[in-house]
């Protein structure tokens, strides 16, 4: 069957009016179907989010809330967002969602607005331990706005030590304590910080981007009942529109939407958030459950292979879809193993290790389980990653193995694989 659809860079229309943002798009729709993205923030949507994202909502301005708009003709538009709204607050079993935010740093932003004021004191996990620009960063409006205190990982295991977290709470006394990381690869005990935000009269806001697709299947403990304010972004493991959301009790809502708009931003991106909904509608089956349990599964598999072939995987393993490993004993660094990889066509990032002065690598397994590869597909997936970094010059043996690999397992069927 034919199907010419926006989101397709062949569909008529495109292809007729500019060739050549059609040829641009044609070669990363080429380049995402013939080699493996193991990047821990990537995945791919369905046909349906990518369907929503491209629909007539797309032309609607509608600051403000359903019901409270600033423009006129937002009666449909409204019905989308009461429903992703709705839709959220189910999937999570929140009392309050806003899913304006347009990432994950927007809506971390719009939650210290909602909190804080600056100068105030914040207790989060360092860079150097896997904390995001938003936990701190100088660079990031955070470190510049407030005072971080940083708390880090014990050297010899990797885990967040949970005495150095309570010390510093009550040396510092924060007005917020924030639990999270984009390369931690455990669980996180949110019971206990909540239990030291109580004992030092600080908010809780947990950053669950990475995690909040594995809450949203069971595979991953929730942050909704322990922490004030959840920050989360909708695409990762979610599968969703790249874009974020808060989660809270009715008794931060107003203070979480004023927060969002007017103080952090403008108009709702309305085609965005219809394809939330989706992503939460699909979020809620039994298949979403499935798929999140297998990618669990799949990083665990990933993480022993990649230890028996020499790479020292940090904290022993993962609870997650994210490992962080140091490849320094096959030879190389991880900026430098980053592009040897990447010459073989297998894609990833690279992250700092703790007290460590050398970058290792970062890599998850949401995308290719979106795929439909297991636990064999990850075996294979650790020799590639271990020959590419063993024997640079046999990159383009491994380069063809990656394609047929990847081609085999298309994230889309026609029209939109390559």
């Amino acid at each position: 069957m034919t199907v010419t659809h926006a989101t397709d860079p062949d569909a008529g229309i495109l292809r007729q009016q500019d060739p050549e943002l059609a040829d641009i798009l044609l070669g990363e729709r080429t380049r995402q179907s013939t080699t493996l993205q193991l990047i821990a923030a990537e995945n791919f949507t369905s046909p349906a989010v990518l369907a929503a994202l491209g629909s007539p909502l797309a032309n609607k301005y509608a600051e403000g809330y359903p019901g409270a708009r600033h423009h006129g003709g937002c009666e449909i538009v409204d019905v989308a967002e009461r429903l992703a709204i709705e839709r959220a607050k189910s999937l999570f079993g929140a009392d309050h969602a806003n899913v304006q935010s347009h990432s994950g740093s927007s809506a971390v932003l719009a939650a210290y607005a909602a909190l804080l004021r600056p100068g105030d004191t914040v207790l989060a996990l360092g860079l150097p331990y896997g904390g995001h620009l938003t936990h701190g960063s100088p660079a990031n409006f955070s470190g510049r706005w407030f005072d971080f205190v940083p708390y880090g990982v014990d050297a010899e295991t990797g885990l967040i030590d949970p005495e150095q977290v309570r010390t510093l709470a009550r040396a510092h006394r924060p007005k917020a304590i924030v639990c999270g990381s984009i390369a931690y690869p455990r669980h996180l005990d949110y019971a206990f910080f909540r239990e030291v935000a109580d004992d030092v009269g600080a908010f809780l806001i947990a950053d669950a981007a990475h995690p909040i697709g594995l809450v949203a299947g069971g595979a991953a403990p929730s942050p909704v009942p322990y922490a004030d304010l959840v920050c989360a972004t909708t695409h990762k493991v979610l599968r969703g529109p790249r874009g974020g959301m808060i989660l809270c009790g009715e008794e931060l809502a107003e203070r979480v939407d004023r927060a969002v708009f007017p103080f952090t931003q403008g108009g709702a991106q309305m085609h965005t958030i219809a394809a939330k909904a989706v992503a939460f509608g699909e979020a809620a089956t039994e298949a979403f459950a499935a798929y999140a349990h297998q990618v669990v599964s799949n990083a665990r598999v990933l993480a022993g292979h990649l230890a028996a072939e020499g790479l020292v995987v940090t904290t022993g393993g993962t609870d997650t879809h994210l490992i962080t490993a140091d490849p320094a004993p096959l030879g190389v660094d991880g900026r430098a193993a980053r592009g040897r990889l990447a010459a073989a066509g297998i894609i990833m990032d690279c992250c700092a290790l703790p007290h460590a002065d050398v970058r290792g690598l970062r890599l998850g397994t949401a995308a290719v389980t979106t795929q439909g590869m297991g636990e064999a597909e990850m075996v294979r997936i650790a020799a590639l990653i271990a020959a590419a970094l063993r024997d640079g010059p046999e990159a383009r043996r491994i380069r063809d193995e990656v394609r047929e690999m990847a081609e085999a397992f298309p994230p889309y069927a026609p029209p939109y694989s390559a």
